[in-house]
């Protein structure tokens, strides 16, 4: 299994709320981590606060990014995948598009979970949702993609589940779960999955703008 050298890093972004979150890790010992409250203001300061946390290392020091693609809010999504794609498209490193609500599943999980139902808010009174299993190995692997459901579906989803589950409701400030979204990341990278930006969209879930009932 490949592992990262000392010298070498990766990163990941965090854009699906009003908080910024950015961390870097050699999985070597040395790694750091940037919330920032930033709110509308996130968009103009992503920039800024990427440099400022890469250092010491280069850009030339990084062997592949993460981002969290989404559910989440539309703009500061769209701008985190964007300035992702554009940043391993120059490098020519692999991207990697991570789930917010696998991030969050990562998050919580414990020793024993069979099924981790992650459930997040969405407008017009809906919910973002989705199911992980663990594997052998303690990987996370989707039971049930993410999707859009109304909280009445989602119920039933979950009263007919074949397995135990536990349910994680997603917080409105989980930016810090970019760690995770890294963590998840790495996993795939040590077993030589190398997607190439131009893979990498951003999953909204919603259209962002209310259409009339």
């Amino acid at each position: 299994m490949p592992v990262l050298n000392s010298d070498q890093y990766a990163i990941a972004l965090h854009t699906s709320t009003p908080q910024l979150g950015i961390t870097v890790n050699n999985y070597a010992g040395d790694s750091r981590l940037g919330i920032w409250d930033l709110g509308r203001g996130l968009s103009s300061q992503l920039h800024q606060h990427l440099q400022e946390i890469l250092v010491p290392q280069t850009w030339q020091d990084l062997q592949f990014i993460a981002v969290a693609k989404g559910p989440g809010g539309f703009t500061g999504t769209r701008v985190g995948v964007v300035t992702a794609r554009t940043i391993a498209q120059q490098l020519n490193i692999p991207l990697f598009g991570i789930s917010n609500l696998a991030a969050v599943a990562a998050a919580h999980q414990m020793s024993g979970d069979r099924l981790l139902a992650v459930q997040m808010a969405a407008r017009r009174e809906q919910l973002f949702v989705a199911i992980y299993q663990l594997d052998e190995l303690g990987h996370l692997k989707p039971y049930l993609e993410d999707t859009l459901m109304s909280v009445a579906t989602w119920q039933a989803t979950l009263a007919n589940l074949e397995f135990p589950h536990r349910l994680i409701i997603a917080e409105d400030s989980i930016a810090a779960t970019v760690t995770n979204v890294l963590d998840l990341a790495y996993a795939a990278w040590q077993q030589e999955t190398h997607p190439h930006w131009s893979e990498i969209v951003p999953y909204y879930g919603q259209h962002p703008v209310t259409v009339g009932k």
